[in-house]
């Protein structure tokens, strides 16, 4: 049995509690036509980590990276029962090594990992000749009570805007990932830039996702029926994370990002604890998501370069 047939039968066992972008089927989607392995520590024949990756080839060289719309890839710890804060510690440390060793054997030129906000404690990366650099994501770590989060939200910016077109807008839950991949396209293409991702992954993507209802559209539709914008977000019961949004540009108008936040944070309120805005470094998103009363929370980006021919391929790719 392969590492990945493990991985997959672990992810499908009776209580498993792996975030969302590191199961087995959100790999295999976002993955898909691509080559992607697990790392797996065991303990006495018992699974106690795994870091799921992406990797590839190019010009004969081996390369690790994040895949597409997935923020983090692990690692993932099964702790023990009972530790006290050092043997926390010792546990992480040994079990990171070994899963380390296994992505290593691969002999990569280039390597970056993006780790889940939980991990706090990077020194085998480190010790292993690892970079880091701090990140930030945006969440509400709680959304049970939406008005408790209305009320938080910015009066001016967010709730005003909110309040005004509450009357004039439906927002629904059943659009077809295809007709949401085209507005994707459109949306992108109307700015004069091409969509980084095709429509084919995003179609696949959402379709597996609402089909294993860990994941919905909502789109945002005024007094005509026309089409607004539209969200999609993928969640686990941890958690839900605003992956993609587009709108039409004829008919988008400030406040229609607002509102469609508003219902989807009270559609998924009762289906998971926290709500994850994907938050960029771009300044001025960084304060959108803000406004909403989200907090600024941190995770690493862990990287490794033993290629200076890779350095210079990834510079003239930006």
């Amino acid at each position: 049995m392969t590492n990945k047939e493990r991985y997959k039968h672990f992810c499908e066992s009776e209580g498993c509690q792996l975030p969302l972008f590191m199961q087995h089927w959100w790999m295999e989607s976002v993955c898909f036509g691509k080559s992607w392995d697990v790392a797996l520590a065991y303990d006495n024949d018992c699974l106690v980590g795994a870091m799921p990756y992406l990797y590839g080839r190019k010009l004969g060289m081996t390369y690790i990276m994040q895949p597409q719309l997935t923020q983090f890839s692990g690692p993932f710890y099964c702790y023990p029962d009972g530790l006290t804060p050092s043997q926390r510690i010792d546990f992480e440390n040994s079990t990171l090594r070994s899963l380390l060793a296994q992505v290593e054997v691969r002999r990569p030129s280039y390597v970056l990992i993006h780790c889940a906000p939980t991990v706090s404690n990077w020194l085998p990366f480190y010790w292993a000749g690892y970079s880091q650099t701090t990140r930030y994501t945006y969440r509400l770590n709680d959304i049970s009570d939406p008005d408790k989060l209305f009320a938080a939200f910015d009066r001016e910016k967010r709730q005003r805007k909110i309040n005004r077109y509450s009357a004039t807008t439906t927002v629904r839950f059943d659009m077809d990932p295809a007709d949401f991949a085209s507005l994707h396209a459109r949306y992108w293409h109307s700015k004069g830039k091409r969509d980084l991702l095709s429509s084919s992954f995003i179609e696949r993507v959402c379709r597996n996702a609402i089909s294993r209802h860990q994941g919905v559209i909502a789109s945002l539709h005024d007094d005509q029926q026309r089409l607004l914008a539209a969200r999609f977000v993928a969640y686990d019961s941890m958690c839900a994370y605003a992956l993609l949004s587009a709108s039409d540009p004829s008919l988008h108008r400030s406040g229609h990002n607002e509102i469609l936040i508003w219902r989807i944070l009270q559609h998924l309120s009762g289906l998971c604890r926290s709500f994850d805005f994907e938050g960029s470094m771009d300044q001025g998103i960084e304060y959108f998501y803000r406004s909403f009363g989200a907090q600024q929370t941190p995770f690493f980006a862990i990287s490794k370069n033993n290629s200076l021919f890779f350095s210079l391929l990834l510079k003239i790719k930006k």
